[in-house]
């Protein structure tokens, strides 16, 4: 995926997701991607995830040790979720609001029925104060839909405090915000008009799809698609090893951050942002809208790492190895496993620019093994759906281990 798509692009893009059937190759290395028992981890979809595959390899290998799990840039909280089926304590960082609200369902332990019924309850007594009135709300949703949509956000933003609960309905309302439009609309998944499942399209462009093929937003049972994703979650009721509070919010960057961090991590198993790419807040605008953002396209690039040359990038990531040196400092020993990734367009060294980021942290850092994880089309990967003309980036798994 390119870090800005042009409208061509876009409409490439769009039109595959749009299509009836998505080609998927269902090999043995996603298989558990499929499985019932991991719904949990599928609550949302989300462009960026790595396979479940990677993090559970891991921690099958160091489970005896019971180690304290971290991931610095922790996504939709796939490793945090590898960790709970391992009865491992986990934290998880990320910068995007969207990213932990759905990591934080994947620490949430609760009765299925309870989100279930702080749904209905919000609906019923909250009366939305305003309804989004633009080309792209208007056509996006059916009319009573959105009302019952902005009742369940105004609900979830005027909470005094969140619970497990809270948490489940935030992410499956996330997760079915937008998506494909069901045959029949009793089957219905998604709340939306005809939209892709892992990203929001920019408005002008799907004001513009919508009216060229004259696709009406169906009047959505929004209570009633929440039942269907909430009961496939298998393991809801099971008790989690550690609180939803494991999720920060926040700049990995930020040395203060990790003084949130009560417990010492002894391995990390992360991916971060691949270099040369920008637009993970704007791909996820629309669900940042449903978490008190505006109903409209941010361009601003928050906070993340900088892009700005290999250098900076490179310094920008050692901050990170740092400040979890320095989280660690008491644990005898500490393991990074590292899988990372460059956009097509960067023509970067991957491996050089990764070793670099060790250099600059400062820390003694010793390499132990570096594989291909072959390239972003493997598998069940969102990229695959994502890419435009240009190659996927391939990515590198590395193993490093603080001396």
């Amino acid at each position: 995926m390119s870090p800005s798509r042009t409208p061509f692009e876009d409409s490439r893009v769009n039109c595959d997701l749009y299509s009836k059937t998505t080609h998927i190759t269902r090999t043995k290395t996603v298989a558990l991607a499929y499985s019932k028992e991991n719904a949990l981890n599928a609550i949302c979809p989300y462009f960026t995830m790595f396979p479940l595959e990677y993090p559970s390899k891991v921690l099958k290998k160091h489970k005896m040790d019971k180690p304290v799990v971290l991931d610095p840039f922790c996504g939709r909280g796939t490793t945090l979720f590898a960790a709970r089926t391992f009865g491992l304590s986990a934290w998880g960082i990320d910068s995007s609001p969207v990213a932990v609200a759905i990591a934080k369902a994947k620490l949430a332990t609760c009765d299925i029925e309870a989100p279930l019924e702080l749904a209905a309850k919000l609906i019923l007594d909250i009366n939305p104060a305003e309804l989004p009135d633009t080309p792209f709300f208007r056509s996006a949703y059916h009319k009573s839909t959105l009302s019952d949509i902005c009742a369940l956000r105004e609900g979830l933003l005027g909470l005094d405090d969140e619970t497990d609960a809270s948490s489940i309905l935030r992410a499956a309302a996330l997760g079915c915000l937008h998506g494909p439009i069901s045959k029949h609309v009793e089957n219905a998944g998604y709340f939306s008009n005809q939209m892709p499942r892992t990203y929001a399209s920019k408005p002008d462009y799907a004001v513009r799809f919508w009216k060229e093929r004259d696709l009406i937003a169906p009047k959505i049972d929004v209570l009633r698609v929440l039942r269907r994703k909430i009961e496939r979650l298998a393991g809801l009721e099971q008790a989690s090893p550690c609180p939803i509070s494991h999720v920060l919010h926040g700049d990995a960057q930020s040395e203060e951050l990790f003084q949130s961090i009560s417990t010492v991590p002894s391995i990390v198993i992360t991916s971060p942002p691949y270099y040369g790419m920008r637009t993970y807040v704007q791909d996820q605008w629309l669900r940042n809208w449903f978490l008190g953002g505006p109903d409209s396209i941010d361009y601003s690039a928050g906070p993340q790492l900088d892009h700005g040359g290999q250098k900076a990038f490179a310094a920008s990531l050692g901050r990170v190895w740092k400040n979890i040196a320095n989280s660690a400092a008491s644990s005898e020993s500490l393991h990074l496993y590292v899988r990372f990734g460059i956009i097509p367009s960067a023509l970067v060294d991957a491996k050089k620019l990764f070793r670099d980021s060790l250099d600059e942290s400062g820390v003694d850092w010793r390499l132990v093994s570096t594989r291909s994880a072959k390239s972003a089309d493997v598998g069940k990967r969102q990229a695959n759906q994502m890419k435009t003309d240009s190659a996927a980036a391939v990515e590198f798994d590395f193993h490093v281990e603080r001396v």
